[in-house]
């Protein structure tokens, strides 16, 4: 399986908004080299923004 995708790949597999995948991207530091991004690091970064805002 891939691990670097496309956003619409990344938003078809992870059932989020293709603009919100980008919105976090850019607002998180996740990089998107050629047009892909690395799935792993952006799901980590994900359920960090989500951790922090359920304690806060």
């Amino acid at each position: 399986m891939a691990n670097h995708l496309t956003p619409e790949e990344l938003s078809k597999e992870l059932g989020i908004d293709r603009d919100a995948i980008i919105k976090l991207c850019l607002e998180e530091g996740v990089p998107i080299y050629h047009g892909k991004i690395d799935k792993h690091l952006f799901q980590a970064q994900l359920q960090a923004v989500a951790g922090a805002s359920s304690s806060a």
